[in-house]
């Protein structure tokens, strides 16, 4: 099989539905478990899907709450997950110069924007916090890891809504293949779980109106899926040159071999084949690859009828039918900005144990999608792995994973 080098992923981090850490996301993926639960608090009632896909570790608990009242949830979740991911690469030894950043989000701090306006208008301006504008703005998370880090390279944020985290991954590759920095933080967080986002995903149907229980709702590929579940979280690698990382003797959990963001200019909130087609095909000539390599596809797949079907064309005529495809979103909801960087993180685990996660809900495949999609644990020798994340406005990222 053919290829370039690829970036060496060494260190990896996450806080989803399934768990606080990494470990215990991926034996939760593993297990074909779910993190929908109902919506408990007292704005339930005024929206009509009640379901979602919480943090399972609450982000405040970890960074403790003195610290935590000074960022919104995303920035916490963020943190957590960078965190994670740079003790898990041994806290490389960087000069600050050649540390970036790259964490992508859909909205950013829309909670914090929410919620001060609230209190601008029940109680006036003296009670608006004085952190509001840091709280909300969208590169608030790359800015809160950049400086936890000192990293001193660039601190970028790319915001596309649902491609957001992959679009991140992408731009950390770029950085390291031009020579800007030796180590990138990437990766993609969003925490919007307000009444707010939910009525107006709901309006746009692209809610699951689900009403039996909730870790069923999330049905990609099935016959009888009927939207996204709405999650939050974050996901977070470390990207090394790979004579950095060569060099201090890291451990490489996988190879970011190539990466490809592309745009449909075709409908704000509907999805064009072609165009994502044309993405993928361009992450296989990053990598120098070609269809037949790629062994496994770790897909969009919301669960909406037709951003499923679209997504299954596009894999179909850029790939083939041949590679094993899940999709996480059945037991994670979806994470929107982060969704892109958890599925990389998962695409990386596959490789590095030799086990693809199962789809869960998926009790008739729809017959239109005539793909291998995986329903239990997978074993194989599995050395490719594209990961797909598409977002509204047309955005649309694919990156490329090899094992090492």
């Amino acid at each position: 099989m053919g290829g370039t080098d690829g970036i060496a992923v060494t260190g990896l981090g996450a806080t989803t539905p399934l768990g606080g850490r990494t470990g215990p996301t991926w034996e939760g993926l593993l297990a074909g478990s779910s993190g929908v639960t109902a919506i408990e608090e007292d704005w339930a009632g005024s929206v009509p899907v009640r379901i979602a896909a919480r943090m399972r570790v609450d982000p405040a608990q970890v960074l403790g709450r003195v610290r935590a009242r000074r960022l919104d949830r995303c920035q916490q979740a963020a943190l957590v997950a960078a965190h994670e991911a740079w003790a898990d690469a041994g806290a490389p030894d960087v000069d600050p110069v050649r540390l970036a950043v790259v964490i992508g989000t859909g909205v950013g701090g829309i909670q914090t924007a929410l919620a001060q306006d609230d209190l601008l208008e029940e109680a006036g301006q003296r009670r608006v916090s004085p952190y509001t504008i840091p709280m909300m703005m969208p590169n608030g998370p790359a800015a809160a890891v950049s400086m936890e880090f000192g990293a001193r390279a660039g601190a970028h944020t790319p915001v596309s809504a649902c491609a957001s985290g992959a679009e991140a991954i992408a731009l950390g590759l770029d950085l390291i293949r031009l020579g800007r920095a030796d180590v990138v933080i990437a990766g993609g967080v969003e925490a919007c779980l307000h009444p707010l986002i939910v009525a107006g995903f709901a309006r746009a149907r692209a809610l699951s109106p689900f009403a039996g229980d909730p870790r069923a709702a999330s049905r990609p590929f099935a016959r009888d899926r009927d939207g996204f579940v709405l999650g939050e979280g974050a996901a977070v690698l470390v990207l090394e040159r790979p004579e950095f990382a060569a060099a201090r003797g890291a451990r490489v959990h996988a190879a970011l071999a190539g990466a490809a963001c592309g745009s449909d200019a075709f409908h704000i909130t509907g999805a064009d084949s072609a165009g994502q087609a044309r993405t993928m095909r361009g992450a296989l000539a990053s990598a120098g690859l070609g269809p037949r390599d790629v062994q496994h596809v770790s897909a969009h797949a919301t669960s909406t009828p037709s951003g499923d079907a679209t997504e299954a064309r596009s894999i179909a005529e850029a790939i083939g039918d041949h590679p094993a495809v899940t999709a996480i979103k059945s037991m994670t909801g979806h994470l929107c900005g982060a969704a892109g960087a958890l599925a990389a993180l998962t695409a990386v685990l596959t490789l590095r144990e030799g086990v693809i996660p199962p789809t869960r809900n998926l009790a008739e495949q729809d017959p239109g999608i005539p793909l291998d999609v995986v329903t239990e644990p997978r074993r194989g020798a599995w050395t490719t792995a594209l990961v797909n994340a598409f977002g509204f406005g047309g955005h649309n990222a694919s990156l490329l994973f090899t094992a090492v």
